[in-house]
């Protein structure tokens, strides 16, 4: 190698695999090889002998790897008769990477991660100089992963966005407008190299730019993770991550394959985590298997950070008694309102969908269902194994109106009307209406009580002096006693939760 700072790199080279028993011992073997392989004027690269395998692997340009095979064979033929050598082949398609670093297993275990294992090792561990084959597939990731560790380049993450709607189409305005300063500060260069929605997938190995919506309709592939996972093997890319802010249903049957494939998981999708808990729980065994890292914290709460508050303090030993709060964006913003105007209940909800607060069918929200998948999310970061049929919600929506179409829904809101003013008016006075989820119970047992309810608070509690849109969360534990930890702020909109999303990805990335 001329200079500590380049790496050697060697395309189209064949390993040659000499395989046997018991005769690693034995004088001369190295001798007849080198002596066979000069004599065919093959030139001899790295060279590895493998106790364990009982055998000998030598590199060759790639032009000579049958001619090598053959030449061994002839020399090695009474050997190969009493079974004393068992097998003679050659690998072809690698490439041979030579290279000066100061800390070897931290490269390896930057390769490991981006699921490459060398075919082939050769250290000097004197000069801290090593040689490494992988298979051509992977070399050029290979280089770019070696190169980012040994020169201190910025890291590239490679990011495929699922779902381009509301959250989706922010974030990638985020992540372009924001991705020179975080190159810059944080070492790390993120490239949008995926877009994808429910019909089509776009690809750009250089990284999308400001006209990605453009190359989204242009698109030709059809949108599935076959195609994402060819894709990303093709073009080598390393640092993988998929970015899932769909609602789908059939987009998380894809986690375990995206795992296996080497990427970690962001995701603001709230159906994976609310799978019974069988599926629950294989996803965390296939993510520990494959080293991988999945992320969620705006499954609840938008950009708060109220998962990972959570989970540092279960981790932490803290018993965590009861978590209480309006989870809600949507109902936060209709009952707020509904309590201290005079408008109707079916104006406040017409206003929060003028306002994009709620889901296109507001039953989506007004069920109750949203309330629920979030509380249960919770309650499984304190290992608590309750289902979701385990949930006693509250559903908002009277029973003739719920299996008719939404427009037919959205014409009849004023049928709610009546219910609803009855149910402010028979409050207590100074008191307020707020959709809530309450987790309590024995929370050190398998399973929690979990309720999704309408409460009517007082006006001067934390929860009754919620504004807007905002929700609100109150952990109880132990230590803090009645006092709880409150974590209260934008639990709904675009822009907090594709920022919350933006947190994910920055967090998975560090730990690239």
């Amino acid at each position: 190698m001329r200079n500590a700072n380049e790496i050697k790199f060697l395309k189209n080279r064949s390993i040659i695999k000499f395989e046997g028993e018991d005769f690693l011992g034995e004088i001369g073997i190295d001798g007849r090889i080198f002596k066979a392989l000069t004599l065919a004027r093959i030139s001899v690269g790295v060279i590895s002998q493998q106790a364990i395998e009982n055998g000998i692997s030598i590199l060759v340009n790639e032009a000579d790897a049958e001619k090598a095979v053959t030449c061994l064979i002839d020399e090695f033929e009474a050997e190969r008769k009493s079974g004393k050598v068992s097998q003679i082949y050659s690998i072809n398609n690698v490439s041979v990477l030579g290279f000066v670093a100061e800390d070897f297993n931290k490269v390896l275990a930057e390769l490991a991660r981006n699921n490459v294992f060398p075919l082939l090792l050769n250290q000097v561990a004197a000069e801290k100089r090593v040689n490494i084959v992988v298979t051509s597939s992977q070399d050029e990731k290979t280089k770019n992963i070696i190169e980012s560790e040994i020169f201190k380049k910025p890291k590239t993450v490679h990011l495929a966005i699922i779902g381009h709607g509301n959250v989706g189409k922010t974030l990638i305005d985020q992540v372009l407008q924001s991705s020179e300063e975080i190159k810059r500060r944080k070492k790390i260069d993120l490239k949008v190299v995926a877009v994808a929605n429910s019909r089509k997938i776009a690809f750009n190995k250089k990284g999308f730019n400001e006209n990605w919506n453009d190359e989204v309709l242009t698109a030709e592939h059809s949108s599935n993770v076959e195609e994402l996972i060819s894709f990303s093997k093709e073009n080598q890319l390393e640092n993988l991550i998929v970015v899932d802010n769909t609602a789908s249903k059939d987009f998380v049957k894809n986690y375990h394959a995206l795992a296996e494939n080497g990427f970690d998981l962001v995701s603001s999708n709230k159906i994976f985590n609310t799978l019974p808990i069988e599926e629950y729980r294989k996803l965390r065994y296939t993510l520990s298997k494959n080293n991988r890292r999945y992320l969620y914290e705006t499954n609840v709460g938008a950009g708060l950070p109220l998962i990972d508050t959570i989970k540092l303090l279960h981790l932490s030993g803290e018993n965590i008694t009861r978590i209480k709060g309006v989870f809600s964006g949507s109902l936060s913003y209709i009952f707020n309102n509904f309590s201290v105007r005079n408008d109707k209940f079916s104006t406040i909800i017409g206003e929060a969908m003028e306002k994009g607060y709620t889901e296109p069918d507001p039953r989506e929200d007004l069920s109750g269902n949203d309330v629920a998948r979030k509380l249960l999310i919770l309650a499984r970061e304190l290992d608590l194994i309750n289902e979701f049929q385990d949930i006693n919600i509250q559903n908002l929506i009277p029973e003739n109106l719920l299996s008719i179409d939404k427009n037919e829904f959205v014409s009849r809101l004023e049928e709610l009307d009546d219910e609803y003013q009855r149910i402010k008016e028979e409050q207590q006075s100074g008191h307020v209406l707020r959709y809530v989820g309450d987790l309590h119970g024995d929370l050190q047992k398998d399973k929690g009580q979990l309720d999704v309810k309408l409460v009517s608070v007082p006006g001067s509690s934390a929860l009754g002096q919620l504004k807007g849109s905002d929700s609100i969360f109150e952990i109880y534990t132990e230590s803090y006693g009645e006092n709880p930890i409150v974590i209260m702020g934008a639990g709904a909109g675009a822009k907090v939760t594709a920022r919350g999303v933006f947190g994910d990805i920055l967090r998975v990335s560090e730990t690239k």
